[in-house]
């Protein structure tokens, strides 16, 4: 954090996203800081930065990036403030050329993922297991990155893809059977079917059920910042809300903003993160915020 005028700046990893537009094109701002939106897009190129070399003071972080950063003892505290998130059954796909496949049908099989630690495979894998009885432990995961944070290791049922290669390119070509994919890396495949039949009204009858939308990205901020600028920390929360007021292009059903709103939602993330082996211990929902940050909203 460096200051200037008496008005502090901090370096921001935060994409441009529905959520985030009006607070990156200025439309709010603060007069209690200055944010300098100094991350890279995708934000997530930046994680590896903010928790491994504090090169950001605060910013977007993957739910599940952070559930593993507050377990290993990372200075950072969530905001009850998602950024990013979805009704996640429509992406795990595979290629029909080879064969119609069933949720069940990928035990035994390879299947791929950006990260074994990436939340949007963690919402599937869950979704998997839980609603279609998948045996996660059946599964051979092909992954072609690590975690986030150093102390991280992957379970012992993953396996290291080479260097570039593409997952959706290896399962078009049928060397893995399905692939978790979030939508940028989706191809634009007329035989690509999503693995969850009918995935979409499927994900709607769950959220009828679980009253649950998985959050991909919460906004988290140095712990420092928090115990030293508390009002600094508690206007970045009034700018998200105000931006999210103005976000054009947001889903009907997304992430709903502040804590006791979204406490299910993440208790179901660190109750699948402890199952599927991601973070080392399991959380207390409430040991994620601090006296500043829990009490927003």
């Amino acid at each position: 954090m460096s200051t200037s005028q008496e008005v502090p700046t901090l370096r921001v990893n935060l994409d441009v996203h529905p959520i985030s537009k009006a607070m990156r094109d200025g439309r709010v701002k603060s007069d209690l800081v200055n944010l300098e939106y100094c991350g890279p897009s995708p934000a997530h190129n930046g994680f590896k930065s903010m928790l491994q070399e504090n090169g950001f003071d605060a910013g977007e972080l993957a739910i599940v990036t952070f559930l593993q950063a507050k377990a290993y003892g990372k200075p950072f505290v969530l905001l009850p403030a998602p950024i990013l998130g979805r009704l996640q059954h429509h992406c795990a796909v595979y290629n029909s050329t080879f064969g119609e496949l069933e949720p069940k049908d990928i035990e035994g099989k390879r299947v791929g993922v950006r990260s074994y630690a990436q939340t949007t495979g963690l919402w599937v894998r869950g979704i998997l297991q839980h609603e279609y009885n998948v045996d996660l432990g059946k599964v051979h995961w092909m992954t072609l990155e690590d975690g986030h944070v150093a102390e991280y290791v992957d379970p012992a049922d993953c396996e290291r893809l080479p260097h570039g290669t593409s997952i959706a390119q290896r399962m078009l070509d049928g060397d893995l059977a399905a692939a978790l994919l979030g939508a940028p890396d989706m191809p634009k495949n007329a035989a690509v079917r999503t693995l969850i039949p009918d995935a979409h009204a499927a994900a709607k009858d769950w959220f009828a059920r679980e009253g649950v939308v998985p959050i991909n990205h919460m906004f988290v901020v140095h712990e420092e910042l928090s115990r030293q600028r508390p009002d600094i920390v508690r206007d970045i929360y009034r700018m998200i809300v105000e931006s999210r007021e103005l976000a054009e292009g947001l889903p009907p059903i997304f992430p709903p903003i502040g804590l006791e709103a979204n406490r299910k939602n993440l208790e179901l993330a660190i109750e699948w993160a402890s199952e599927q082996k991601i973070i080392p211990r399991r959380l207390n929902v409430d040991d994620l915020f601090d006296d500043v940050t829990g009490a927003l909203g």
